[in-house]
């Protein structure tokens, strides 16, 4: 099996991994990592050959931008504080922790390291977190805040990582400098991500063809990774800067085919990529295995006391963050989305998997400093590191539905079809006052109007059947039956429309360029 046969097999398995997890309740990524723990141990499967630096900028922007369209910048601004305690200041206290401890007790292992293996192992992964968590049914509110920690954890843990290894091959350090950098590769991030993210928006109005804009959002977060990179700003706060900016302004709520087409597209890409990441990091295992020969018991020793150290810090940072979150939302006046029991924090506590992100760190470490002379204890860093990455990811990601369902920590059904039925009636009062609007200018038949009239009614009854009142709901029952028989009759005669039409592609003479034409002309008018 060579290396293209290899990433066939990895979006094979990413495809298939999606139903078997739903079948046996266990998270695609999880599957997919110990899918790739197999491959990795099998003869016949080569080592993959990727250069470190190739797997941060091809895997993270789609999967950042995928994650981000999600969400929205007042989500993350309604949750800034949750945020900044878990993605900012949790992972300088864990990188802090793991330093300390890593330089305790590995001999010899220089500060400088011992922070770079804090740094890479500090920050949770937003893909598996967001991939786990959303599939489990969890509150809105958790979700919500583990997206925002997985997008902006890996801002700060990045720049933390940059500045230790520099410290290390250079053999020198400056906290002044250190904080400068870390200052001025944010200011850098945000002004390329909000520059491509405007310049974006203006060319989608130019391409104005549904798949040309689509490729355009699949181009831009690369460009904003890279540029970010070249103009030495983080590569991952300007994509998440240009997503956010696109998602909140090139939104156009007439482009109905632009956006069902986007959200297809993005869904298959987002489920190919994090596949593949997921893959790679479980057939990565062999770089672990083969740096363990001969002393397998000192490096587990070294790498269980620093996944303890990851997973107790993530703990005992929860539980008066979470505290103080409370208190300082007890004085404000809006809803703040926040853990409400200690179940949720134990919930999110256990959510802190690391994945991609710390993977990549691990293998771009340098393989010698300036002066020449090998990076000092390279092989145990990325050794701890795939332990930490393994056992969070595994281990937590295969028992997080068994404590999910253990704790009862559930979305609030009722609350979200309350906010359905809310967004219902405003639908249908908008349709109602565009339809006086219309009776001002035109004159309708009556008719039209009371047909016109039962449509927009009709529009909140679809979103939220509990906006109608009990004695009218079942007249309005008479009539969706009703309904539903004629549109089946009619997808029945589009049906055989589109049979005849494609029956039609086969004969001689015919041009199947026109036969698309028409059969996409066909779709459309299903979709109705």
């Amino acid at each position: 099996m060579d290396q293209l046969a290899l990433l066939f097999v990895l979006l094979l398995g990413a495809l298939v991994s999606v139903p078997v997890g739903d079948r046996f309740g266990l998270p695609a990524p999880v599957l997919m990592t110990l899918f790739g723990i197999v491959l990795a141990v099998a003869d016949f499967v080569p080592n993959v050959n990727i250069p470190p630096e190739l797997i941060l900028p091809g895997l993270l922007p789609p999967l950042l931008y995928a994650a981000v369209r999600r969400t929205s910048w007042r989500q993350f601004a309604a949750n800034k504080r949750p945020i900044f305690l878990l993605a900012v200041a949790l992972v300088f206290v864990t990188t802090l922790c793991v330093a300390v401890v890593a330089n305790a007790i590995v001999p010899g292992l220089p500060i400088a390291a011992a922070i770079a293996l804090g740094a890479l192992v500090a920050p949770p992964d937003p893909v598996a977190a967001t991939a786990v968590a959303g599939q489990l049914g969890l509150p809105r509110r958790l979700v919500s805040i583990l997206e925002g920690e997985g997008l902006f954890n890996d801002v700060t843990a990045i720049v933390l990582y940059h500045v230790a290894i520099a410290a290390v091959v250079s053999g020198t350090f400056s906290p002044w400098r250190a904080g400068l950098d870390f200052l001025l590769s944010a200011v850098v991030a945000v002004v390329v991500g909000l520059v491509l993210g405007w310049g974006a928006n203006k060319l989608m109005d130019v391409l104005g063809d549904a798949t040309l804009q689509i490729g355009l959002t699949l181009i831009v977060p690369y460009a904003s990774y890279v540029i970010a990179e070249e103009l030495h700003g983080s590569g991952v706060l300007a994509v998440l800067t240009t997503a956010l900016f696109i998602a909140e302004y090139a939104t156009d709520a007439d482009d109905v085919m632009t956006r069902l087409a986007g959200y297809t597209f993005w869904d298959i890409v987002d489920t190919l990529v994090t596949g593949v990441a997921f893959g790679l990091i479980g057939l990565e295992l062999h770089n672990a295995i083969r740096t363990a020969s001969g002393r397998w018991g000192e490096l587990l020793g070294w790498a269980a006391a620093i996944v303890g150290v990851v997973v107790v810090v993530r703990l005992v940072w929860l539980l008066p963050a979470t505290w103080l979150t409370k208190r300082l939302h007890a004085r404000r006046d809006y809803d703040e989305e926040i853990p409400t029991s200690w179940r949720e924090t134990i919930v999110m506590w256990w959510s802190g998997m690391r994945g991609v992100a710390s993977v990549a760190l691990a293998l771009a470490i340098p393989l010698k400093t300036d002066d020449g002379t090998a990076f000092p204890d390279r092989d145990v860093v990325v050794f701890i590191a795939f332990g930490v990455i393994m056992a969070t990811l595994v281990l937590q990601g295969l028992t997080l539905p068994w404590l999910v369902k253990r704790l009862g920590v559930r979305a609030d059904t009722d609350r979200e079809k309350e906010i359905e039925k809310e967004l219902a009636v405003r639908a249908a009062k908008a349709a109602r006052r565009r339809l006086k609007e219309i009776e001002q200018v035109e004159e309708l038949p009556e008719d039209v109007t009371e047909q016109m009239l039962r449509r927009a009614f009709e529009i909140g009854f679809r979103i939220s059947p509990d906006v109608v009142e009990d004695e009218r709901r079942e007249g309005h029952d008479k009539r969706m039956r009703r309904l539903k028989r004629l549109r089946r009759i009619q997808q029945e005669m589009l049906s055989a429309a589109r049979h005849e039409v494609l029956a039609a592609r086969s004969e001689p003479g015919a041009d199947p360029e026109i036969v698309d034409r028409v059969l996409r002309h066909l779709d459309v008018r299903s979709l109705r």
